[in-house]
């Protein structure tokens, strides 16, 4: 059909934003969003030496990773990553999301930057898993209390309406 607008499904939203943020919102039209979340992503990905940081991670270099970042720009980073997927997502449902659904997101956002904060402290037996794996591994209770707090939303919302 010609000059109907094709929307990337969820899941291919949200793989193309975990790739690089910006290329959901280029798939689905949104050219200006797409390429500030680009731009957004090289700033603070440069400034913040994060590359370097992942290789020296991957490498076993803990101490280097933490060494090579500079903290004040890779502080920016979840925010903008997480901003990016649930935009990219919205976007990809044309705006019509469940209530609460950014929750997820949201509370990701903070407890991936909380990590970032304490993966130069935070060691299991002695070994810091470093500044890159740390902060990963704190998306997990983020999405859980974002996905929580979402559910609980949606119950006090359906007992108002009864």
């Amino acid at each position: 059909m010609m000059g109907s607008i094709h929307m990337t499904s969820k899941t291919e939203a949200i793989l193309w934003s975990i790739a690089l943020p910006g290329f959901a919102q280029i798939l689905n039209k949104k050219l200006l969003k797409g390429f500030v979340f680009i731009f957004l992503e090289f700033l603070i990905n440069v400034n913040s030496h994060f590359n370097s940081a992942i290789m020296a991670s991957y490498l076993g270099e803990m101490d280097k990773a933490f060494e090579v970042l500079n903290y004040q720009w890779l502080m920016f980073y979840p925010c903008v990553y997480m901003f990016a997927m649930w935009d990219a997502v919205k976007d990809s449902e044309q705006g019509k999301m469940p209530r609460y659904s950014f929750l997820p997101y949201v509370c990701s956002a903070y407890t991936v930057t909380v990590g970032t904060m304490y993966a130069p402290i935070v060691k299991f037996n002695g070994i810091s898993i470093g500044p890159i794996f740390f902060p990963i591994l704190s998306l997990i209770p983020g999405l859980g209390i974002g996905a929580l707090i979402m559910y609980f939303l949606r119950k006090l919302d359906s007992r108002k309406k009864e």
